[in-house]
């Protein structure tokens, strides 16, 4: 039952958390609408080269899941002394894979990025972006561990406070690079993504002195973890990471399948993806809540009390993404006019704007109840779930109503809402029963 206690304890846990997904995609909306005047062209081959980015990255990005794991856990159980030796395992892993990663996608993204469209002008546009974005693939890495780390002991005030850090960094270096302010060059699409690598950098910067500074008690730096420890951060990474690669990889084909549409198709997606980011986001953020709430009851040896926390979780993550997703419902040609300035575009996105808000509490159950067996250990089942929901049902489907049938975007778009309702009414249905909770963490 959702006393106030538990609604107060889940609030505190996620509202740092959504703090700071909200914050990241207004500085994506802020991307947008800087690039968004650059033109349609510019406006695809960023937003497309940030899902390329996402592909590539989204494997080193799973070493959080494995890292909130552990450190909920090891909290959990009373180890507090332990709770960041996962997040040490994390970032050597991290700078193990991605430095050499970054390299060879970096001289290879000239070959790859022709792969994703046809338009010649927005090859021109993207494949720059895209470097400049892979080449802080290891700060994204070890952020995202960091991430895993202050939400498991409950110091997501951290992850905001960094993220804030980031965002007023990213936003200055936007308006100086992409338009060439305070004798700057003009470096357009490619400024936006050179402004975002870099803050990405200082935002690692500063996670490092936050650890020192609160994380030196529970193991930070002092060492590398045992064999076991990173055995079971590997077990419980891996799945995750080939999840959230299989996703970004299924995201990138979908951009690729609507760009054989059109090129406004393509813009118009972009906008509509940010846009549903921020309201789905701090679903995201309350599910991170509830795989810290989760592993902590698992860890106390209290399964029943991690099932009802994460339905908790669920009750208030849905009332407020329905909140939130109102406007879109009544007005989308609103939201979207400061990011689309074609007329012909912003008709197209408005109808799938509509339908993405209606789906959206529904989407948000799905997000907290993934996540929640993330931080229960059963990442092999969100895998599974994940990849034949996106690949086998979701991707065949918009391809037969897109390239092939010519039903246009509406009925791309309802299609990839579709298929996020039956994951989440998946997710839900395992969350019910009993095949959860037992991996050993």
């Amino acid at each position: 039952m959702l006393t106030p206690d538990r609604r107060a304890r889940i609030q505190g846990l996620a509202l740092p958390i959504i703090g700071g997904m909200i914050s990241q995609n207004v500085l994506n909306l802020v991307d947008t609408a800087m690039v968004g005047s650059l033109g349609d062209a510019a406006l695809a081959g960023v937003g497309l080269g940030g899902f390329a980015n996402f592909m590539a990255i989204a494997f080193i990005t799973g070493m959080s899941a494995g890292v909130q794991a552990m450190a909920s856990r090891r909290l959990g159980e009373g180890r507090t002394t332990e709770t960041a030796v996962p997040l040490n395992g994390g970032l050597l892993v991290v700078a193990l894979l991605a430095v050499p990663l970054s390299i060879v996608l970096i001289a290879l993204a000239p070959r790859l990025f022709p792969l994703l469209v046809d338009d010649p002008e927005v090859v021109a546009l993207g494949t720059p972006y895209l470097q400049c974005r892979l080449g802080a693939m290891v700060a994204v890495g070890m952020n995202f561990s960091f991430r895993g780390y202050w939400n498991a002991v409950d110091r997501s005030a951290l992850y905001l406070r960094t993220l804030l850090v980031m965002h007023v960094t990213n936003i200055a270096l936007n308006y100086v690079l992409i338009f060439g302010h305070l004798g700057f060059p003009e470096l357009g699409a490619v400024g936006a993504g050179l402004g975002t690598a870099i803050s990405t950098y200082v935002g690692t910067a500063y996670y490092f002195w936050l650890g020192r500074t609160h994380a030196r008690e529970a193991g930070f730096l002092r060492g590398l973890p045992g064999r076991d420890t990173v055995r079971t951060m590997v077990r419980l990474s891996v799945p995750a990471g080939l999840q959230q690669f299989f996703f970004a990889a299924g995201m990138t084909v979908f951009f690729r399948l609507v760009g054989m549409v059109g090129t406004q198709e393509l813009a118009a997606s972009n906008v509509l993806l940010n846009l549903m980011l921020v309201a789905i986001l701090p679903g995201l953020g309350f599910g991170l809540a509830a795989a810290t709430l989760v592993g902590q009851a698992l860890g106390k040896g209290d399964r029943p009390g991690a099932r009802e926390w994460g339905l908790d979780v669920v009750k208030l993550a849905s009332a407020v993404v329905g909140i939130i997703a109102i406007p879109a419902m009544i007005y989308p040609e609103g939201l979207l006019l400061p990011f689309i300035h074609s007329a012909d575009t912003l008709a197209l996105a408005a109808g799938p704007l509509r339908l993405i808000a209606i789906l959206l509490p529904l989407d948000a159950v799905g997000m907290v109840l993934m996540n929640g067996l993330l931080g229960a250990g059963d990442a092999k089942q969100v895998m599974r779930v994940s990849i034949v929901t996106q690949w086998v049902c979701q991707l065949p489907l918009v391809f037969l109503v897109g390239p092939t049938l010519g039903w246009g975007l509406f009925a791309i778009w309802a299609v990839q809402t579709g298929a996020r309702a039956a994951q989440s009414l998946v997710f839900l249905g395992i969350w019910r029963g009993t095949g959860w909770g037992h991996s050993k963490v």
